[in-house]
């Protein structure tokens, strides 16, 4: 059986989703790894990096994924993502 996590939105008034919990770790490790070797990034500039890197051996839309995980990451407080300049960076 699949272990399943439950995301966050960064939106209260929005819900997560339950995901794959191998595919969020390994979406969650790219999303940080990417953001150590550079930031600010708009989040078009990190899935492309995200799809470009990680996707290779990926089971699903690794964008899809990516997006989830990003909003899990902002409301866990673990990255921002400034609405206005679009950039995000590691906090």
């Amino acid at each position: 059986m699949v272990e399943k996590f439950q995301t966050l939105h960064p939106d209260p008034e929005k819900t997560g989703v339950n995901i794959d919990k191998t595919k969020y770790d390994y979406v969650k490790n790219a999303v940080l790894n990417i953001l150590t070797k550079q930031q600010p990034l708009t989040p078009k500039q990190l899935f492309e990096f995200i799809d470009r890197d990680y996707s290779t051996n990926f089971d699903g839309s690794i964008t899809w994924y990516a997006e989830t995980v990003k909003l899990d990451l902002e409301a866990r407080k673990k990255i921002s993502h400034d609405r206005k300049t679009r950039m995000i960076t590691l906090l």
